[in-house]
């Protein structure tokens, strides 16, 4: 697993990057802090600073990365920057080893589910654009062929099917078309 690492190299910070690779994780230490997230990593452990949430550089519920975000034990807890980089998880330094693995797989897993998440959206999305233009194509086709609603769907159905295509496909075809006639 691929993990950057943006800590100061502090007793605490080397120590975590050695836990990280007891784990058989590969860490790539990052420091000072730049000024947007790396991309390409499996998982960001990255110091809680007060500008993190500009640094982060993908869209919100988009993640490309498992973020963990890294508090010292003595600094100020700030559930507000927490949640507006929308961390994956919280690691508290100097940390035990099983913290680090919990918090590692806890963030990995909800990284995830957010990816599983995001592509049900976008498959939902698909098919409510599908429907819209299947409702779009019946009304073109029950107007210029005279047919009723389940007689426009019959021939849409029937279109799909013998060009071996989505029946969405069908439909945008003829709402492309007809908005290109006119």
């Amino acid at each position: 697993m691929s993990i950057a690492v943006i800590t100061d190299r502090d007793r605490d910070g080397d120590a975590f990057i050695r836990e990280l690779q007891k784990l058989r994780a590969n860490p790539h230490h990052i420091w000072p802090a730049p000024p947007h997230l790396p991309l390409g990593f499996d998982a960001i452990f990255c110091d809680l600073v007060e500008d993190l949430p500009r640094r982060v550089p993908w869209l919100p519920g988009e993640p490309e990365a498992a973020l963990i975000v890294m508090l010292k034990k003595q600094a100020a807890f700030r559930p507000d920057l927490i949640r507006d980089c929308a961390a994956h998880g919280v690691l508290v330094l100097p940390a035990e080893p099983l913290s680090v693995q919990c918090t590692l797989a806890l963030a990995r897993d909800h990284f995830r589910y957010e990816q599983r998440l995001r592509g049900r959206i976008d498959k939902l999305d698909e098919n409510l654009r599908n429907m819209r233009s299947v409702e779009r194509a019946k009304s073109i086709v029950m107007h210029k062929n005279k047919l009723s609603e389940e007689e426009a769907y019959q021939f849409l159905r029937r279109q799909a099917m013998s060009r071996r295509v989505s029946i969405g496909a069908v439909a945008n075809a003829i709402v492309d078309s007809q908005e290109l006639l006119g």
